[in-house]
């Protein structure tokens, strides 16, 4: 079983990298690649999609590089490959981004990304540090997860997810904002899991046992 990490250059990769090694250990889960070859990405068993910085930017750079979308997207849709999207990565998954320019996602879960307005003006944006989740809907990569346990945010925009059921958690923070997003088998966190202590940790290895 291998987990293909992609390498973009739009993600923090050593600490995902790091905490995917770990888990993989803990889990007797095989090797993660870090890579940006189609060819690797298309035989992997899993795919995880980091992402920092503007929605816009990280699409074009994983759209730059012959074939990789493609061969996640024929991975995932087609073969069902369990996928793990962080970050920019989950927001991917949205039908449109609408950081600077209406820009057009992978369109696997319907919704929209979209800079978040607290109602609160003591609440600044970026949302950066740590918040409580509120677990909206199960799924296997959150078993042992429980409300009230903590994940580590550092973004601006988030997914206003348009199928209910699959919204898997929030956070409040001035409001609503989502925190995890999944169908079939595909999961993403707004959060970094890596950066996450205990509950980002056992969400990775949940994920990396997953048999959907």
């Amino acid at each position: 079983m291998t987990t293909a990490l992609v390498d973009y250059d739009s993600g923090n990769l050593h600490s995902a990298q790091k905490a995917f090694e770990r888990m993989a250990v803990e889990v007797g889960a095989g090797p993660i690649i870090v890579t940006s070859d189609p060819d690797v990405v298309a035989g992997a068993d899993r795919i995880v999609l980091p992402g920092d910085g503007a929605f816009p930017h990280c699409r074009a750079e994983l759209f730059a590089r012959t074939g990789l979308a493609e061969a996640i997207t024929e991975a995932v849709t087609t073969r069902a490959r369990p996928f793990f999207g962080i970050c920019v990565g989950m927001q991917m998954m949205a039908t449109t981004g609408h950081e600077y320019e209406p820009t057009p996602g992978f369109d696997w879960v319907a919704g929209d990304i979209r800079r978040i307005s607290p109602t609160d003006a003591a609440l600044k944006v970026p949302h950066m540090g740590w918040n409580d989740l509120v677990i909206d809907n199960p799924h296997p990569v959150l078993a042992g997860i429980s409300t009230g346990d903590h994940a580590y945010f550092v973004h601006s925009y988030a997914m206003d997810v348009t199928d209910a059921v699959e919204r898997l958690a929030h956070v409040d923070y001035g409001g609503d904002v989502t925190a995890i997003i999944g169908r079939d088998t595909m999961i993403g966190t707004q959060f970094h899991p890596e950066k996450s202590q205990d509950a980002g940790l056992r969400m990775i290895g949940n994920f990396l046992r997953w048999m959907p």
